[in-house]
């Protein structure tokens, strides 16, 4: 199995013993996105204000990667208020077009550094673009 760990500096640093995102032949793991922005600080306000840097970060990561948010296939969004839902669409439908990705959202008790959300993402990129 060929794995490459994936950095960029334009997004928050783990915030502990995993990567950013790891690359697996075309896949591209992403871990998990809190609103931190690249220093690590926790952005506050709606929870538009927050997805959107959530999707930052994964676009920084992507990035990096060579690839775009439409090379997204799969997310996994983690709420601790599932009333967010609409919120989130909305913001997902100003930066993906169709076909969008698939997606799970499930409400959680609480996340890191207190969060109100956070999302990870699957990608397809092909290394030899």
């Amino acid at each position: 199995m060929n794995r490459k760990q994936i950095h960029t500096a334009k997004a928050p640093p783990a915030l502990g013993p995993y990567s950013q995102a790891v690359w697996v032949n075309n896949l591209l793991f992403l871990s998990g996105q809190i609103p931190l922005n690249h220093l690590g600080e926790l952005v506050v306000g709606s929870i538009e204000e927050q997805a959107e840097q959530v999707f930052l970060n994964i676009d920084a990561i992507i990035k990096k990667s060579g690839g775009t948010l439409d090379d997204v296939i799969k997310l996994s969004v983690f709420v601790t208020d599932l009333s967010d839902f609409e919120a989130i669409n909305s913001v997902m439908e100003a930066l993906f077009s169709e076909p969008y990705p698939a997606r799970t959202t499930i409400e959680v008790s609480a996340l890191p550094k207190n969060a109100a959300l956070e999302i990870e993402a699957l990608v397809n990129i092909d290394p030899d673009q």
